[in-house]
C-alpha cells in the first residue's frame, strides 16, 4: 500500500508517516518507481506507535516496542526493554499523581480557609458592569 494508504489505516498524516520514517521508526521498501511499498507489518508498526503516543508516549520512548515487533515478537511489549519503558513511564505517572495530589489538597486548605471568612463581594467587575 502506497503512504496515503498507510495513513488512512491508521487515521494518521502522511506528514506523520514520514517523520517516523526520518526516524527510523519505519521504514518500506520502494517499487522501482520510487515509491513506498507499506505492508502488514507497517501497518502494525504504526498502530504501535499511535498507540503508545495517545497515552503520553513520546517518539523516543516507542523505540524499544518497534524494535521488539521488527525482531518478530508477537507484542510490541514483549521485550525487556519494552517493560522497563513501561515502569519508567509508570513511575512518572506516579510522581505526577502525587504531585497533583499536593496541589489538590493545598486547594482544598485554600477554599476551607476562604469559605471560613465568608467571604463577600469585592467589587470586582461591578465598574464594568455600569
Amino acid at each position: 500500500m502506497r503512504i496515503g494508504e498507510l495513513a488512512k489505516h491508521t487515521g494518521t498524516t502522511t506528514r506523520a508517516l514520514r517523520f517516523y520514517e526520518s526516524q527510523g521508526l519505519l521504514t518500506a521498501p520502494r517499487d522501482p518507481n520510487g515509491y513506498r511499498d507499506y505492508g502488514p507489518a507497517e501497518l502494525r508498526l504504526v498502530n504501535e506507535i499511535l498507540t503508545l503516543r495517545s497515552v503520553g508516549f513520546s517518539v523516543e520512548e516507542t523505540r524499544p516496542f518497534v524494535a521488539c515487533l521488527q525482531a518478530g515478537h508477537a507484542a510490541g511489549d514483549a521485550c525487556a526493554d519494552s517493560v522497563a519503558v513501561y515502569r519508567q513511564k509508570l513511575a512518572e505517572v506516579e510522581d505526577c499523581l502525587a504531585r497533583l495530589g499536593e496541589v489538590r489538597a493545598e486547594l482544598l486548605g485554600k477554599l476551607a480557609r476562604a469559605l471560613a471568612r465568608q467571604p463577600g463581594t469585592c467589587g470586582v467587575g461591578e465598574a464594568d458592569e455600569m
